[in-house]
């Protein structure tokens, strides 16, 4: 990649002296900028378009990165693993000059890595952590930790435990409450359960909160690739066999609106929302906009606002530091250890979003419009 550079903006450099030469003034000939940037590629792998979110990531990434000049080769892999390994085998070979990834499996990719490594390609992995290769080098993502802790304070909050300011609420408990994880191979996922885990741990101590059917180890309640069919086949099976007595669920940790959704449809289609049996809260993350609608109507708890326009703008702002040869700026040198090294990494906020926050949250920011969180439905 240094080579390619260097000989990219040697051109450039030759361009503007016979630039200069010819006479020619301020505004007058090519820009010189725009020229580096058509020389360079990007390449961008998404795990899938099956949610919304990552549609949005992809595209937010490369109208970013083409709006500074650049070529950008974006590939989403369906979910499935080998399909990602050959697009990113094929990033490589046409010559990506940076790749940015979002793996499907943190521990798949470490032969293309090792390729990239070899081509001197630089390697950000993009929201999920990629693990077990020293090929990694720089991390974009959210706080996940925190968005645990944040979803199991929203948890904690919907069952008036808690205030929104994290003082006592005035409820006393005790709640049955259920807990959702997301896809063991996404190393989110452990940072989402351990910071919801830690969060209700004393209540669960306490006995104020009860998961009635004993799974609480995270490998009991793993949704693998955050199917939310499969989420809610779980709900199903958790009320034949844990709530068959009578009792109801007063609540569910989900670390995902999609898994959210599908565990609200077993509820539901188990007679909940209606006026003899409540809604259990429900939380989520990614402010999906069919979520968006159902948190409006008062049917899930809350989600986790992550913006992901910004993790698209780090995402470029490290692109563009590691084509100039520089280290992008990390504010985190020792959380993200994938197993053989700490990732440097920059990791951004994350923010609560109930009812009465969709309005300044979503809609005024522009995420969404009123009425798209009316129909649920994004336009276009």
């Amino acid at each position: 990649m240094r080579r390619r550079i260097l000989a990219v903006l040697g051109g450039a450099a030759l361009a503007i002296s016979l630039a200069a030469c010819s006479g020619e003034g301020a505004g007058g000939g090519a820009d010189t900028g725009g020229d580096r940037a058509a020389e360079l590629t990007i390449g961008v792998s998404m795990p899938t378009q099956t949610s919304e979110r990552w549609i949005a990531d992809g595209n937010s990434v490369k109208e970013k990165l083409e709006a500074k000049g650049y070529q950008v080769d974006l590939q989403y892999a369906g979910d499935d693993i080998p399909t990602q390994s050959q697009q990113v085998d094929q990033m490589i070979t046409q010559g990506a000059d940076v790749l940015i990834i979002a793996a499907i499996d943190g521990t798949a990719l470490s032969g293309q890595l090792q390729a990239a490594a070899d081509a001197k390609i630089p390697v950000i992995a993009y929201d999920r952590l990629i693990r077990d290769s020293p090929n990694v080098d720089f991390y974009v993502s959210f706080d996940n930790y925190k968005v645990g802790v944040a979803q199991a304070n929203a948890l904690l909050v919907g069952l008036g435990l808690l205030d929104r300011n994290g003082a006592k609420g005035t409820a006393t408990g005790p709640f049955e409450v259920e807990l959702f994880a997301g896809s063991l191979d996404d190393n989110n996922a452990h940072f989402f359960f351990r910071g919801a885990t830690d969060t209700l741990k004393p209540f669960i101590d306490a006995g104020t909160l009860r998961v009635k059917s004993g799974q609480v180890k995270i490998e009991q309640v793993a949704i693998l690739r955050w199917q939310q069919e499969t989420a809610q086949k779980r709900m199903e099976d958790l009320l034949t066999s844990s709530y068959n007595d009578g009792s109801t669920v007063d609540g569910v940790l989900s670390p995902y609106d999609g898994l959210s959704r599908g565990i609200i449809t077993a509820l539901q289609n188990a007679g909940y929302g209606a006026a003899a049996r409540k809604m259990p809260v429900v939380t989520g993350q990614d402010a999906e906009i069919a979520s968006a609608k159902l948190i409006n109507e008062g049917v899930q708890g809350s989600t986790i606002f992550k913006d992901t326009r910004l993790l698209a703008e780090q995402a470029v702002v490290a692109a563009e530091a590691f084509l100039k040869e520089k280290k992008p700026e990390a504010n985190d040198t020792t959380t993200y250890d994938n197993g053989v090294k700490v990732v440097p990494s920059f990791l951004l906020p994350v923010q609560t979003v109930y009812k009465d926050d969709i309005k300044p949250v979503l809609i005024d920011s522009g995420y969404w419009t009123a009425e798209e969180v009316a129909a649920g439905q994004a336009k276009g």
